[in-house]
């Protein structure tokens, strides 16, 4: 778990760590030209963390259903074989799809009682801040990635009574499969249902935690252009 093996010819901890550190220098050092070069990809961005959020929801309103689900089948003397368990996935999906959307409407805990100090301390204390929590969020979306990778390597499958269909297990190899091998990957898709690959749950944590590393580093960049944090929360009344 402690290899970091290279990528396109440089060490996986350097593009993890030390390309994103030296893109936030360049943003502190010339701010101008590094928020020319970066807004299209922060409008970009923008839209993921919203689309992010949209997922968190809608896995919160199938928190609802299947807890109708579970009280219609209790009345009506049926049984909804995996219901916690599915509710549980949905649960985590929603807290990890979250993380970005929330961070960007100022809905995270920020203890900001030293940053009152002044204005230049408090631009100094900010970045910092925000970049150990960066370089924490890339370190646990690294870690989360790898979890994914050996619960397939293990087929490693839950201990409950949930199933998924054949088909949707396929739909997902996709991904990691060359396309000249769909066809072989689909002829081999039957149609039962397969007790839950642990990795299939798990896939929502990866995807949130890296969108949250990644929001972190696109605010630390937006910080040190401005000058100024664009992080607010959003005042209910």
């Amino acid at each position: 778990m402690r290899d970091w093996q290279p990528f396109l010819g440089l060490p996986l901890w350097l593009w993890l760590f030390v390309i994103p550190t030296l893109v936030a220098l360049a943003c502190l050092l010339v701010p101008g030209p590094a928020g020319r070069i970066l807004r299209p990809l922060q409008r970009l961005a923008d839209r993921i963390y919203l689309g992010s959020g949209v997922l968190a929801a809608g896995f919160m309103l199938l928190i609802l259903l299947l807890i109708v689900a579970q009280m219609v089948a209790r009345w009506s003397n049926l049984t909804f074989p995996g219901s916690t368990e599915y509710a549980g996935y949905a649960m985590a999906a929603t807290s990890f799809l979250a993380l970005p959307h929330a961070l960007t409407r100022g809905a995270h805990i920020r203890v900001s009682i030293f940053l009152n100090i002044s204005p230049r301390i408090g631009l100094v204390l900010d970045a910092v801040a925000m970049w150990i929590a960066a370089i924490t969020a890339t370190y646990f979306a690294r870690y989360a990635i790898k979890t994914n990778i050996f619960s397939k390597m293990l087929n490693d499958r839950t201990q409950g009574q949930d199933f998924v269909p054949e088909w949707l297990l396929s739909f997902f190899a996709m991904f990691a499969t060359a396309p000249s091998k769909w066809g072989e990957l689909w002829a081999k898709t039957g149609s039962e249902w397969v007790y839950t690959p642990v990795w299939l749950p798990q896939l929502p944590m990866s995807i949130g935690t890296v969108l949250l590393a990644l929001a972190l580093w696109d605010y630390l960049c937006r910080l040190l252009i401005t000058r100024r944090s664009s992080i607010t929360s959003e005042a209910v009344e």
